[in-house]
């Protein structure tokens, strides 16, 4: 079975829970040392990677004996996803210049992300995504996506991308199957990954205000949020 989000990152690499927003401005500051922004963002939301695990269509996934109808649904969605993230990668490769690190930042993402849509395309015969309508949940998603896109400036954007690249990585390293489980290629294609070499300096050198921060960890949430949504979504018992 086909995984669609390991490469993302790594080409180079992709709860009930309310959305509560944690403040982190208390701990921007390390006595005289600067926090590590990448590793807090994950530290504070945590907690959804966890709720995440625990959704039916993850667990019955380590069980082995999730219907293949559920996963053939899961899988057309995620095509969905990363042609529509592939498209607003473009565009901000395209639109953002300077400064030149978060400029190839979007430009590397964008060529990677393309990369593998284009892979996945053919490996299903699909010509596109345009006749896939997305479930509540991936709208949403998608939608939240394009808000950061459109309204804040280009590093959230790639605050909002790294849910995905983190939590996959996570969820394969800690479902428990063998490989006799139909599900176990998902976990072994995801459970390798160094998110943290294109992400971690950039978040570190941009966001070193408080109020960068909070807002930072609140696109980071929301994104985990939906990450989870859409998990859940996949298989409702």
């Amino acid at each position: 079975m086909l995984n669609l989000k390991f490469y993302l990152g790594e080409l180079s690499s992709r709860a009930d829970c309310t959305l509560r927003l944690q403040p982190l401005s208390d701990t921007v500051k390390m006595g005289s040392k600067q926090m590590d922004v990448y590793d807090s963002l994950w530290q504070k939301n945590e907690d959804i990677a966890y709720q995440t695990l625990a959704v039916p269509f993850l667990q019955h996934m380590q069980l082995g004996d999730l219907q293949a109808d559920y996963y053939v649904g899961f899988m057309i969605q995620d095509i969905n996803y990363l042609v529509k993230v592939t498209d607003m990668l473009k565009e901000m490769s395209e639109k953002v210049k300077a400064p030149k690190d978060i400029s190839n930042f979007m430009k590397n993402r964008y060529e990677s992300y393309q990369k593998y849509a284009e892979a996945t395309l053919k490996q299903f015969n699909l010509n596109g995504v345009s006749n896939i309508k997305a479930t509540p949940a991936m709208e949403k998603y998608l939608a939240d996506y394009k808000e950061v896109m459109e309204k804040e400036e280009p590093i959230y954007f790639a605050v909002a991308l790294l849910p995905c690249a983190r939590l996959w990585l996570w969820l394969a390293n800690q479902l428990k199957e063998t490989c006799c489980n139909a599900y176990y290629t998902w976990k072994k294609d995801n459970m390798y990954g160094h998110p943290e070499d294109h992400y971690k300096a950039l978040l570190n050198k941009y966001l070193t205000k408080p109020e960068q921060i909070e807002k930072a960890n609140n696109i980071f949430r929301r994104q985990m949020k939906n990450e989870h949504d859409f998990f859940e979504s996949s298989l409702q018992e």
